[in-house]
């Protein structure tokens, strides 16, 4: 074999190599794939089930979804706002619940079962404007951006008496009219995967 073609086997395997290593040699779970598309930090939404463990208190250990309302029901903690929230909050939560009744709690909370990401991710703009929409969440968006995507409101809509849906509960007033002919941004919102902008129409 040359000294040169040595060399060049040499160097695909070392390169190979570092690949292999760069990979971990395994694709990344799916789920996590799926979560980081949508932020960086996981966030509890509607439709997820979660396990509550509460160690050495099988009784107190439940698995649950959430409600349409963002909660969930736990043994002696009540209800318990999730929606929007990381698990770990939630675990923190749920201990500062349970303390009242059991000695230095241990709890760990789990999302077994994830609502479709693809609704998570996706902010949607309905009623009376030009086209409604589903759109992709993007950082940073606020309601004023949403609603020009969506061509802005039509001939029918009370754009003051709009509503923001937020994926755990919240129901906000945002006065769109203000927005759009004053620039009073007071209601300008934030938005965050999985809210809904409803314009009504107005009443004739």
């Amino acid at each position: 074999m040359s000294l040169l073609r040595f060399v060049n086997l040499f160097a695909l395997g070392a390169l190979g190599l570092l690949i292999g290593c760069a990979t971990g040699g395994v694709a990344p779970p799916a789920d996590r794939a799926d979560i980081s598309s949508c932020g960086d930090e996981y966030r509890i939404g509607v439709g997820d089930v979660l396990n509550i463990n509460v160690w050495r208190n099988d009784d107190l250990s439940v698995t649950v979804p959430v409600r349409p309302d963002g909660k969930i029901s736990v043994p002696l903690a009540g209800d318990v706002l999730v929606g929007g929230q990381t698990p770990e909050q939630v675990g923190n939560t749920i201990v500062e619940r349970l303390a009242t009744y059991i000695r230095d709690p241990y709890v760990t909370v789990i999302v077994v079962s994830m609502a479709a990401n693809s609704y998570r991710c996706r902010v949607r703009v309905t009623g009376a404007v030009m086209n409604p929409i589903s759109i992709p969440h993007r950082e940073g968006m606020t309601v004023l951006d949403v609603i020009l995507e969506a061509g802005g409101v039509n001939e029918f809509a009370n754009p003051a008496k709009t509503k923001l849906f937020r994926a755990d509960g919240q129901r906000l007033n945002v006065n769109l009219d203000r927005i759009l002919r004053q620039g009073d941004m007071s209601t300008n919102y934030t938005l965050s995967p999985g809210d809904i902008l409803a314009v009504p129409e107005r009443f004739f």
